[in-house]
């Protein structure tokens, strides 16, 4: 009989890239977000051969940290140092059979919110109005109403006769 398809030949020995690895066959370490500032979480998760007993992480970003089993993976949070300078880290998994998996970790510089554009006569306008637009309101307000003042008083027309 003809093997099926995605099957190896019985006459041929069976190659490393003839079947797909099962899932406890990869290992992996993920860590999210990448890039990161200091001082904030990241989620890990991994995958050893056997997810139903804890491992172990390490990284110079953040240190050493267990991961623990969870819907069939090992997952964790750490936290980035606040010390941590900018730069890419490497973050070690390192299973309870030895065997172990990499990932890189970037570090960026803590980000200051922009000042925003400066557009209209609004908060982020420059220095150009921001002086007169109190002043000038409030005398568009006394001098609207004066003229309602002037307005009320004067008499409404003329007597019919």
């Amino acid at each position: 009989m003809a093997p099926g398809p995605g099957e190896p030949s019985p006459d041929w020995p069976e190659q490393p890239g003839d079947r797909q690895p099962r899932p406890g066959d990869v290992v992996f370490v993920e860590v999210h977000p990448s890039p990161v500032q200091p001082g904030y979480l990241v989620g890990i998760r991994a995958n050893c051969r056997d997810n139903s007993v804890p491992a172990t992480v390490v990284s110079d970003a953040f240190g050493r940290v267990q991961v623990h089993p969870q819907r069939g993976e090992l997952t964790a949070s750490a936290m980035v140092n606040e010390r941590t300078r900018p730069g890419n880290y490497r973050v070690k998994l390192e299973c309870r059979d030895g065997v172990t998996a990499s990932t890189m970790l970037q570090v960026v510089r803590s980000a200051r919110p922009s000042p925003g554009p400066h557009t209209g006569f609004g908060g982020a306008a420059g220095n150009g109005l921001n002086g007169l637009l109190v002043p000038g309101g409030l005398a568009l307000t006394i001098a609207g109403a004066a003229v309602g003042i002037v307005a009320a008083r004067r008499p409404r027309g003329a007597a019919r006769g």
